[in-house]
């Protein structure tokens, strides 16, 4: 690991044609914060994240306390998650064929509005089942709104300045999420996680307010020789499953992903709720946040030659909370095990971010990071839905353990393909046409 090369140089000898560039599409070079467009971005969508942080907590104690079951947790979670993973295809045709920052607007006005709706029903105690259409709607946004902010960073920032952009947005994203499931952790226990909620969905509607202030590029008029929207995913699925260095990194996450949300999501508060509570539980997720603000600010400044290769293996400890929330052990143990997690996640999200928005052509980010989130997250309902009935049959810590252990060694299976291990950061900026693989170091 080496330090990134100073920008002073570069940034000094650019063209006023390139400063020009800046100003009139939003687009930054070397620079993110730069660009008008940008800073909207960055705002609007730390805000959105300010107040999801908070969500989590709030809605699965609120669950809890309505009906005191983690069979209804896990329904109401899955109910968002399941129309969420079936909308991320058709989201990655939309975000690659219409302007992104009108696609974010769009979808965050929607997720603010069913949001405020389980925010009503958990304030007035209505019945939980009400839950499970708002959080299926919700749950649809939430689709359409990943594949846009995985490309929308290509739209505006290029050559360095992506895993500058990458890291800035992890760097404030991750600070909302140290106070946000505190905040609600204390929210939940005086006076409820209605509230919790419902400053979440007030969070969606000044997003929604910040991306319409993007003004991104109108993009070009489609043509007759265009392809349609069913021929524009049959090309995001060519490209995605061409390329191993992609599928192998889907592939271990799916594993990770199932046993991780279904144990630390469903079964976690679950153990907290007997043991440490719902306060200490929020203390803990502010943890795993205080981690990944610490690695999204070192990010800023630092470049792996070779990423993947230490990613992947540094994300195998982001497993060992589940191994401790199933052994037992107290706060202080299980919160640093968490920051632990935070850090090697973020670094491996920052260097993701920044290996696909360099190597993916940006027509088709959308659609090739659409079929990425799809598998691997089309696992995590089976995870969900299963983790209260394993559980039951083998026992929760079992269960924790297991899933944990499991994880990590997901973590190391892409570490088999040749090309991901070797797989450099492109900094020139320059993007690989839509059928070249990734460059590799020689």
């Amino acid at each position: 690991m080496s330090a990134a090369d100073a920008p002073g140089s570069r940034d000094r000898g650019r063209s006023e044609g390139d400063e020009a560039r800046v100003a009139s599409t939003g687009l930054a070079t070397e620079r993110p914060l730069r660009s008008v467009a940008f800073r909207w971005f960055l705002g609007g969508q730390s805000i959105s994240m300010a107040g999801s942080a908070m969500s989590p907590v709030a809605l699965a104690f609120g669950v809890l306390e309505a009906t005191d079951s983690a069979a209804w947790l896990a329904a109401v979670t899955t109910a968002a998650l399941v129309p969420m993973v079936a909308s991320l295809l058709l989201g990655g045709g939309v975000a690659d064929r219409h302007r992104r920052d009108t696609v974010l607007c769009l979808t965050s006005l929607g997720a603010g509005l069913t949001q405020a709706g389980v925010a009503f029903v958990l304030l007035t105690h209505q019945h939980p089942a009400l839950l499970l259409p708002l959080s299926a709607l919700n749950g649809v946004f939430q689709g359409l709104t990943k594949p846009a902010l995985r490309g929308i960073v290509a739209n505006l920032a290029a050559g360095r300045g992506i895993q500058r952009a990458s890291s800035l947005l992890a760097s404030v994203g991750n600070t909302t999420k140290i106070l946000g499931p505190t905040a609600a952790g204390l929210l939940t226990a005086s006076v409820g996680g209605g509230w919790a909620v419902a400053a979440d969905a007030v969070s969606f509607l000044v997003a929604a307010a910040c991306f319409a202030r993007m003004s991104l590029p109108t993009l070009r008029s489609r043509t007759a020789d265009d392809p349609t929207m069913l021929g524009a995913l049959r090309e995001g699925w060519g490209y995605f499953s061409s390329q191993p260095w992609i599928w192998a990194v889907t592939a271990a996450f799916a594993v990770n992903n199932a046993l991780n949300m279904g144990v630390w999501q469903i079964l976690g508060p679950v153990i907290a709720n007997d043991t440490v509570g719902a306060e200490a539980w929020g203390v803990v997720l502010s943890a795993r946040g205080v981690g990944a603000l610490l690695a999204g600010v070192v990010m800023v400044k630092l470049t792996v030659r070779r990423p993947m290769g230490p990613a992947l293996a540094a994300m195998s400890l982001a497993a060992v909370p589940l191994i401790l929330l199933g052994a037992g052990v107290n706060t202080f143990w299980l919160a640093a095990a968490s920051f632990v997690a935070g850090v090697v996640a973020e670094f491996f999200t920052v260097v993701w971010a920044t290996v696909t928005n360099t190597h993916i052509p940006e027509r088709l980010l959308s659609r090739v990071g659409a079929q990425d989130e799809f598998w691997s997250f089309v696992p995590i309902p089976i995870g969900q839905l299963s983790a209260p009935f394993l559980a039951v049959a083998f026992g929760t810590a079992t269960v924790a353990v297991a899933g944990g252990a499991v994880a990590a060694v997901a973590m190391f299976a892409p570490l088999l393909v040749p090309s991901l291990r070797r797989i450099e950061i492109n900094r020139s900026g320059d993007r690989p046409p839509a059928n070249a693989a990734p460059r590799e170091a020689t």
